[in-house]
């Protein structure tokens, strides 16, 4: 028995050996492929096994250290030998490996680093099919797992992602336009969703949301089965910039608390507000908004505010400069939602001795207004029946509107200085209202649900800029207040679109503005249980230091030169071999790399059933034509 496993051994070794070293430089390994072993497969056992080729794994032992290595290159060199039956010499060709290595075994399993280096003339041997799952085998025994599909060149072999491994950490995943990636993203979150779904405490204690651009996530089927992208459990608000105001149903806006809008810093950016003026005074608005709805109840807040616009308007119309006080006076009537139509009747302008003239006439002629008229006059009264919108923004604009009248009746602004910025934030009011709902201070997350997908699909260029950011913010900063045993996962489909930094189309402070947010969260994140996870087509486009802090990396076929350049300058993870094939990658095959993956791994990814998969198919042109 003994010696038939002695047998057994030997008779193994000397099929799987396929040479030695022959030189070492660094990681770098050489080896002297024996002449026997130059055949694309081998036979052992009655299997047929494939031999050694480049991108193939090569062990190599030193005493009882085994070494593992990828075949990064093969050459041939002609040597001359001495034939000592023929007394001569002769030229033959001898083939040679060049090895990179990366890791080793430690026991049954497989450790990523060299833990030592081998030696000239250190056997090498092909890896056994033990060896090679355990060199794939990205988990622990017992961890929960996903599947993501098999290996590219080893179909029989599929590939398992730790749960903890993958979700913990911030996910990239690039690939250009049918490539896969699409199917990638909704793949791996499918069976995260899967594998989780009769888990309370994944339900409770997790949300994710997902920054649908193109409508992809949230699609409801043609044939009007349910929904089943990732999940059937789920809420898509599916915004609409098109339709008019009316049209749009409260369920369809993202619910968004005041106090996550009225930020000194995004309404500067979405005024488009200059830095020295613009600025400071909607700081000032700001403070004045916040200032009235700390006095008591909302209602005590309208008395102040009111109080504050009656003393403004009786100072308005005791004014001597006309062009001064009729802006002034336009203001409060935008405050009001006075138009020219409306039966309000405004105390006239006496041009000659320059004042607002009394509605009585005297003996002499007219006299200025006095304030007791003033209170009896419509405009006054009408401030009486003054609410406050129910929207934050239009309310905000009402404050800007306010303190603008505060700031120019004291000389402290100029209107043609301050203006375009209220009038910049105006004219995004109607788009804000849409897709935002501030007045009912309902969850963003429904009772039972945690993932939301955020259908952009409809809007406008602005919201598709804005949005993503407002919502990522809120959700990062509730997220940072209370985050134990709790996390957040951010998911941004078509990335490029929010996370270029090479657009000109947005001025500095908003491009500063945006890429700080989320590179705040890529880089601080990961400590507030917060992770990022961004698919593009264009990574050339995106934020290095957004690419560079990823940890786990899905890559599908990339052919634009700039964009391969991106991630080899940024993905440590990825060998020179890999690099070089990721041009010519198939549909649905992608390398997976990072500290999820033992080794840069060439994984097809499993398609998603038809009522799974997201709707980015490509069509076929002459099935509509």
């Amino acid at each position: 028995m003994k010696i038939n496993s002695i047998q057994s051994s030997l008779t193994k070794e000397s099929i799987f050996i396929v040479g030695y070293v022959s030189s070492i430089e660094g990681r770098k390994v050489r080896i002297r492929v024996n002449k026997n072993k130059n055949a694309s497969h081998l036979l052992y056992n009655g299997e047929i096994l494939k031999n050694v080729s480049v991108g193939g794994f090569i062990k190599i032992t030193k005493g009882f250290v085994e070494i593992i290595g990828k075949v990064e290159g093969e050459y041939t060199q002609t040597e001359k030998i001495f034939d000592e039956r023929y007394n001569k010499s002769e030229n033959k060709i001898v083939r040679y490996l060049d090895i990179s290595l990366f890791g080793h075994f430690d026991g049954d399993k497989f450790e990523q680093g060299i833990k030592e280096m081998p030696l000239i003339d250190n056997e090498c041997y092909l890896l056994d099919k033990n060896e090679f799952i355990r060199l794939h085998q990205f988990y622990k025994k017992d961890e929960k797992t996903i599947t993501l599909g098999v290996l590219t060149e080893e179909p029989s072999q599929e590939i398992k992602i730790s749960i903890n491994k993958l979700f913990a950490s911030h996910i990239g995943i690039f690939g250009n336009t049918g490539s896969g990636k699409s199917n990638t993203l909704a793949r791996i979150y499918y069976e995260l969703f899967l594998q989780m779904k009769d888990n309370d405490n994944f339900k409770n204690n997790s949300k994710f949301i997902i920054i649908d651009f193109n409508g992809e996530y949230g699609k409801v089927a043609q044939t009007g089965l349910v929904d089943e992208i990732i999940t059937k459990h789920k809420k898509v608000y599916s915004l609409n910039t098109r339709k008019e105001a009316g049209e749009i149903q409260l369920s369809e806006k993202i619910p968004l608390n005041e106090k996550d809008l009225i930020d000194v810093e995004l309404i500067s950016i979405l005024a488009n507000a200059s830095e020295k003026t613009q600025k400071p005074f909607i700081k000032r608005a700001i403070s004045f908004y916040k200032k009235v709805h700390k006095t008591g109840t909302i209602d005590e807040g309208l008395v102040y505010f009111k109080n504050i616009l009656k003393n403004k308007l009786v100072s308005i119309l005791q004014m001597v400069t006309k062009e001064k006080s009729h802006t002034l006076l336009d203001y409060i009537k935008i405050i009001l939602d006075i138009s020219d139509g409306d039966a309000i009747t405004i105390p006239s302008w006496n041009s000659s001795l320059n004042y607002f003239m009394s509605a009585t006439n005297t003996v002499n002629g007219s006299r200025q207004i006095l304030k007791a008229e003033i209170i009896q006059t419509d405009l006054y009264k009408k401030i009486d029946d003054y609410i406050f919108p129910t929207n934050a923004i239009s309310k905000l604009i009402h404050f800007l509107y306010l303190q603008l009248i505060f700031d120019i009746y004291n000389d402290k602004a100029q209107n043609e200085h301050i203006a375009p910025a209220v009038n910049k934030l105006k004219s995004k009011q109607k788009d804000i209202e849409k897709v935002l709902d501030t007045e009912n201070n309902q969850a963003m997350f429904p009772e039972n649900i945690n993932l939301i997908i955020v259908d952009l699909k409809n809007t406008n260029l602005e919201i598709k800029k804005t949005l993503p950011l407002i919502i990522a913010k809120k959700l990062y900063d509730e997220h940072k207040i209370d985050f134990e045993n709790k996390s957040l996962h951010i998911i941004i489909d078509e990335a490029h679109n929010i996370l270029s930094s090479s657009s000109e189309r947005e001025n500095e402070n908003w491009k500063d503005y945006r890429l700080e947010t989320f590179e705040e969260i890529i880089k601080e994140g990961r400590k507030f249980n917060t992770f990022l996870t961004i698919s593009s087509q264009r990574p050339y486009d995106i934020s290095q230091t957004l690419i560079s802090q990823l940890h786990n990396y899905f890559i599908h076929r990339l052919i634009n030169n700039y964009d391969i350049n991106a991630i080899e300058k940024t993905v440590s993870y990825l060998d020179k071999l890999s690099f070089e094939s990721i041009p010519v990658l198939s549909v649905g095959s992608c390398f997976f790399a990072g500290l999820a993956s033992n080794i840069p791994t060439k994984v097809s990814v499993n398609l998603l059933d038809k009522k799974n998969q997201p709707n980015s198919e490509t069509i076929t042109l002459t099935n509509i034509w």
